[in-house]
């Protein structure tokens, strides 16, 4: 009894048979290929399988959620495209049919192990890793990070408010000083009208300066402060910092100036990171969705 083949292997007996019938008899072929002529002569008709055809038809929506979504997605969000789009295929079938056209997200920094740290003796750590908050402008959490350029250091400072996600403030410049981060909170404060927030950060000297204190006193935030050596604290923003990172910096390698790292910066926070990507704590959505769903509090 012959071999059964496989999908693929059977459109290959197929077309080296199409490929030959001037030569030999279509019958004779089948008969030392292990295939009956009927499911040829119906191959002939429509050489592609129906779900064939619709793994192509996929494929198309698949590669443009992929291109749309600056390389960086892999099945799971790539799914979530294709179902809001009002698609019913399976999760798994998107990962297949990525596996086999060579669609893989990009992989981000691997981190480091941290020990757990003393309490800061500046200011107290308030937020304790509470990094789910019930409404806007609960909790936000602020962090600086640098990025490379043939002029030198570019320095980056971020606010995002936990509820959403969001970035609500940032600020680049080629210094660490203070100005740096109050510029970005500035930002924050000037969109969102803060009362009573909570603002954490990690121990950074700027963050630790009588006029980080003064600032957040005269802005309605109340500072909050990680433990000494201990990034976990403030995983949030480094999270931010690694997609930053992995999905945007790292495809530069090194900007030829800091104004054009700083557009680039601006361009994946708000034409991207904040109305676009999609973020799994918020349910697959992005930070403006999320806050757009959410009835105010």
């Amino acid at each position: 009894m012959p071999t059964k083949l496989s999908a693929g292997r059977t459109r290959s007996t197929y077309e080296f048979i199409k490929a030959n019938q001037d030569r030999f008899s279509v019958h004779t072929m089948c008969s030392l290929l292990g295939v009956a002529p009927s499911g040829y002569y119906a191959w002939l008709k429509q050489p592609m399988s129906n779900r064939a055809q619709e793994d192509a038809r996929l494929l198309l929506l698949i590669r443009a959620s992929f291109i749309a979504g600056q390389g960086i997605y892999g099945a799971p969000r790539v799914f979530l495209d294709l179902r809001e789009a009002g698609e019913t295929c399976s999760k798994h079938r998107v990962a297949r049919l990525m596996r086999e056209n060579h669609l893989r997200a990009r992989h981000g920094y691997r981190s480091r192990g941290w020990s757990g740290g003393k309490p800061s003796t500046v200011l107290p750590n308030l937020l304790k890793r509470q990094f789910t908050v019930t409404r806007r402008n609960k909790a936000w959490v602020t962090d600086i990070t640098y990025i490379r350029t043939w002029q030198g250091w570019l320095y980056l400072a971020v606010v995002m408010d936990l509820f959403s996600r969001k970035i609500v403030g940032w600020a680049t410049k080629s210094t660490l000083h203070l100005e740096l981060v109050l510029e970005a909170v500035l930002m924050a404060v000037r969109r969102r009208r803060p009362r009573a927030t909570l603002i954490h950060s990690d121990q950074g000297t700027q963050y630790g300066s009588d006029g980080w204190r003064r600032f957040c006193r005269s802005n309605h935030l109340e500072p909050s402060m990680s433990r000494r050596a201990n990034c976990w604290d403030n995983a949030v923003a480094e999270s931010f910092f690694s997609s930053l990172k992995k999905e945007r910096i790292k495809k530069k390698k090194i900007y030829k100036s800091r104004a054009l790292a700083t557009k680039d910066v601006a361009d994946y926070i708000d034409t991207f990171y904040n109305p676009i990507r999609r973020h799994s704590h918020l349910g697959g959505v992005s930070p403006e969705q999320y806050e757009s769903a959410q009835k105010p509090r």
